[in-house]
């Protein structure tokens, strides 16, 4: 049977490359995409989320929903400077033969539902069978959690590609980006009792999928998507270079995905996990009982937690369902 899910996502490059994999993988049936502020504004997060859309042309197509604009207390805070102006490698500056922006603005709905709204409404249409998959800041399932929490308990499960662990942050020395965007509304869903897979920096920064990978498999693709692929991805690839050496690019958000399809890519560990909210030099860590002491001195975990990945399987996967055929 296909597992229901939705996906909630920022785009961002990674972001457009794990909504690929999911509507090319028959293990999941999207039912949603819905989007949020983080990498960038809510109106370019949406309008990417389309543009994936549109490229893929999936049968039958996912609804489309728009969600919070900003986090809940605080500024937003946006990645740009990683994935580009526009969130996805600044597509406008490719042009076809003649001349002609290769890639043309996205057609959104006359009607876009609200993102807690819909995960709500889903969750009444398909009670105990959806997985939302959240590939950003966390404010949507915060805000449906407040709505409505006797219903968002009905969720299957939720994988978060969020947060590190035993490994620094990404965008502070103690945070990764998607929690330090919304700690607060992190930490409402992390005391939710939400049945909680977490996917972060200790496995999502072991998959790297290096840059002479990407451009054999845009190439052997030999399509739109293939070419969105080697163009979306040279200002990450550029930034990462700059700031770490890595010819590559992490494939945080793919993970996530891939954790959907197939759950045994990961071992994972039952943790408590909490997340700093105050302001200050930890603001947007996660903070996971790590102690040698026994478990009933500790609180309850909270959250399954990725630790371990089997790399090589992951990136076989993401290459074969984005290119079938290829090694």
């Amino acid at each position: 049977m296909q597992k229901r899910v939705i996906i909630d996502t920022d785009p961002g490059v990674d972001d457009a490359l794990a909504i690929a994999l999911a509507l090319r993988s028959p293990e999941l049936k999207v039912e949603a995409i819905t989007t949020v502020n983080g990498n960038v504004p809510l109106e370019q997060a949406t309008k990417n989320a389309a543009l994936v859309l549109d490229l893929m042309n999936p049968e039958p197509r996912p609804i489309l929903a728009r969600g919070a604009a900003r986090p809940l207390k605080r500024r937003p805070f946006r990645a740009q400077s990683v994935h580009g102006s526009d969130g996805l490698g600044d597509l406008d500056r490719f042009r076809n033969p003649d001349g002609s922006r290769r890639y043309a603005d996205a057609q959104l709905p006359e009607h876009i539902p609200g993102a807690a709204e819909l995960i709500l409404d889903l969750l009444k249409r398909y009670p105990d069978e959806l997985t939302l998959i959240t590939l950003g800041p966390l404010t949507n399932l915060a805000e449906a959690i407040a709505t409505d929490e006797k219903h968002v308990k009905r969720l299957r499960e939720v994988i978060i590609m969020g947060g590190g662990i035993r490994v620094p942050g990404n965008i502070t020395p103690a945070a990764e980006f998607n929690i330090f965007v919304d700690p607060y509304a992190a930490r409402r869903v992390f005391t939710s009792g939400l049945p909680i897979k977490l996917v972060p920096l200790d496995v999502t920064e072991k998959v790297c999928l290096q840059s002479g990978e990407i451009q054999a498999l845009a190439r052997e693709m030999g399509t739109p998507l293939g070419t969105f692929l080697s163009d979306s991805t040279s200002k990450a690839l550029a930034h990462l270079h700059q700031i770490r050496g890595i010819a590559g690019i992490y494939l945080h958000d793919p993970l996530a995905v891939g954790v959907a399809i197939r759950p045994s890519m990961v071992k994972t560990t039952p943790l408590h996990v909490d997340v700093e909210t105050r302001s200050g030099i930890t603001q947007g860590m996660t903070l996971a009982d790590l102690r040698a002491i026994r478990d009933d001195l500790k609180q309850p975990s909270n959250a399954h937690v990725a630790l371990e990945v089997d790399a090589q399987e992951f990136l076989r996967l993401f290459k074969e369902r984005l290119c079938p055929g290829s090694s």
